[in-house]
């Protein structure tokens, strides 16, 4: 596996962030670098293939202008795909915001240390779905 990303070093100037999204969570771990990423030991590009939830990603870090002073490991587990992009974004931000506590300004006024509250509204008795009801039948 060539796409493997491996960053090594001592973890005592770590700081540690963690971003949910519907039900994805991601663990992040910033620490002084040179601006790699890993994302379950892959890398940004392999992981996550759309252009859209890789530039959710790294909205925090572009957003700061430290995308090439850090680098980003990431844990995500659960969820799908987008819900895990975002889960990210909220776990960079909030590792950021420990790192440096002068950006806070930065990320609240770009809305990145909000949590996204929605979730799959749970099906109802009766219903197919969650509002979906059976088709009316005349006869």
């Amino acid at each position: 596996m060539a796409d493997k990303v491996i960053i090594e070093g001592k973890g005592n100037n770590d700081s540690l962030g963690t971003g949910r999204r519907k039900t994805a969570i991601a663990r992040v771990r910033i620490r002084p670098g040179k601006g790699l990423m890993s994302i379950n030991g892959r890398s940004l590009e392999n992981y996550f293939c759309n252009v859209q939830q890789r530039n959710a990603v790294l909205a925090p870090l572009t957003e700061t202008g430290k995308k090439d002073e850090v680098d980003v490991i990431i844990r995500v587990n659960g969820g799908g795909i987008t819900g895990q992009s975002g889960a990210c974004k909220l776990g960079i931000a909030r590792a950021l915001r420990m790192y440096d506590a002068g950006l806070y300004e930065v990320l609240k006024d770009a809305n990145l240390l909000t949590r996204d509250s929605r979730m799959v509204e749970r099906k109802k008795p009766g219903l197919r779905k969650a509002r979906r009801a059976t088709q009316f039948s005349k006869r």
